[in-house]
């Protein structure tokens, strides 16, 4: 791992601050971690930082969309950590059954070790929203769940089902992540639940 450079500015507390440089300069590299779905364009795949930074722009845009008392606030700082395990672990394609079935036990150990390079306060509060976001009890957890699904269906729909069809995925197979849709916000499973019929129209879907 690349060591902050040091530091002599009065007036802080360099040890923080060393611990708080570490954790910045290691999430630098979800900026390399590739992901399946492709851009709207589909130029080329989108890496896991993009793509937290995208769920976080979306929960802001629809955020009227969230059921009423939502902290939308509390659900962008879910959102931006919510991938940071993907350093250690990688992107777990959501129709890999193998990968799926060891993604849990990979990303809590990366959780263990990423979120403690952070002083001890800010480490409880990343690990918190880390482990809200995995158990999703809360609505601003159901909500954040919600959109990180919502965004590459989009990407899907908009690429003409390119990693779908690659993938042979069924509507059966996407109709499943939908109902994480419907669960955090019924207008947004609607809408989801529209997309899908009208990708399997388009025949962007697999058949089998």
């Amino acid at each position: 791992m690349t060591e902050p450079a040091p530091v002599f500015t009065s007036g802080i507390d360099h040890e923080r601050l060393t611990s708080q440089l570490r954790f910045v300069l290691e999430v630098d590299k979800l900026k390399r971690v590739l992901r399946r779905s492709l851009l709207i364009d589909g130029a080329r795949r989108e890496n896991s930082a993009e793509h937290s930074w995208h769920v976080a722009v979306l929960a802001r845009v629809f955020a009227e969309y969230a059921p009423a008392g939502t902290d939308i606030d509390h659900v962008v700082n879910m959102l931006l950590v919510h991938d940071i395990v993907e350093i250690d672990a990688g992107d777990t394609y959501i129709y890999d059954q193998a990968a799926v079935s060891t993604q849990a036990e990979r990303e809590r150990a990366a959780a263990d070790r990423i979120f403690a390079l952070l002083p001890e306060d800010q480490a409880v509060w990343a690990r918190n929203l880390w482990d809200e976001f995995e158990e999703r009890k809360t609505p601003e957890a159901r909500f954040a769940r919600a959109i990180d699904r919502l965004s590459p269906l989009l990407a899907n729909w908009h690429t003409e089902g390119a990693m779908w069809r690659q993938f042979k995925i069924s509507k059966d197979d996407v109709l499943k992540n939908v109902k994480l849709i419907s669960e955090g916000s019924e207008p947004l499973g609607a809408y989801a639940l529209a997309l899908v019929d009208d990708a399997e129209r388009r025949g962007y879907l697999s058949r089998n």
